[in-house]
């Protein structure tokens, strides 16, 4: 474990960067507004923002969170919302209940701060019963 409680790889100097998802920037509106919530929440979106290389996780950075809920398509703007990451480099977002789009319940996020290089994620959902979804980065300097 490193000082800041994340496990770190024995070569940590090679954590590779997370690269952006096939999907994962589609309806993606550049400066969505930080937010306490999106919607009428009960539904977690959480994960971690590590830097490429150390490790070190990164506070302050911007992550954007958008779906296909209960309460919006992900098209609309009321479907979007942003948080920062805490001192950990934790984010943790509570929105409406994602529901199926084409098929998979899934979740889109970025990180688009403009300190690292851009990051788009997709990641789906085991069930669409699921009240919570991760979702990790480890960002590469811009």
């Amino acid at each position: 474990m490193g000082a800041s409680g994340f496990p770190v790889p024995a070569n940590a100097a090679g954590l590779a960067p997370t690269p952006s998802m096939r999907g994962g920037a589609n309806n993606y509106r550049p400066g969505a507004p930080i937010v306490d919530r999106i919607g009428g929440g009960g539904f977690w979106m959480t994960g971690t923002v590590r830097r490429a290389g150390d490790g070190a996780p990164l506070a302050g950075q911007r992550i954007q969170i958008w779906a296909h809920t209960t309460e919006g398509h992900e098209r609309e703007q009321r479907s979007h919302g942003a948080t920062l990451t805490d001192a950990n480099g934790e984010f943790r977002l509570e929105m409406p209940q994602i529901v199926p789009a084409f098929g998979q319940p899934h979740g889109h996020l970025a990180y688009d701060s403009g300190d690292f290089e851009t990051v788009f994620l997709r990641p789906v959902m085991r069930s669409a019963k699921d009240t919570t979804l991760s979702a990790h980065f480890v960002l590469q300097p811009a």
